[in-house]
């Protein structure tokens, strides 16, 4: 157990992990979740690891903003007051081939697909 809690403290090997899986950041020792080398990394890897993030750095636009281009579902995980800057809604659109600048995305539930296509309840 103690060796456990010393890895998940070692930056180089939590770098090493989040590089390989973002959601390792998960099991990062508190203080590296605020390490912005370290979640900018696993964000890169994939962006719903911001949500393991530390409070001030899902607040950083630059990492957001990265969370954002891997998975714009990530933007869920950001603080109300930057998740309606212009800079994230572009991107947020822009990795969205039927959405146009300014739209909202039309999203649909399986259910609602099945039933207008008379099919599964």
């Amino acid at each position: 157990e103690n060796v456990a809690v010393e890895l998940k403290a070692d930056r180089e090997v939590v770098l090493a992990a989040v590089r390989q899986s973002g959601e390792a950041l998960r099991f990062a020792a508190e203080e590296l979740r605020g390490d912005r080398e370290i979640v900018l990394e696993a964000v890169r890897e994939n962006g719903d690891a911001l949500q393991f993030a530390s409070e001030e750095l899902k607040a950083d636009r630059e990492v957001v903003l990265e969370a954002v281009r891997r998975n714009d579902l990530a933007l869920m995980h950001a603080p109300l007051e930057i998740r309606g800057e212009s800079l994230l809604k572009s991107e947020h659109v822009a990795d969205n081939p039927i959405a146009v600048e300014g739209s909202v995305a039309p999203t649909f539930s399986i259910s609602e697909l099945a039933l207008r296509a008379g099919g599964v309840e």
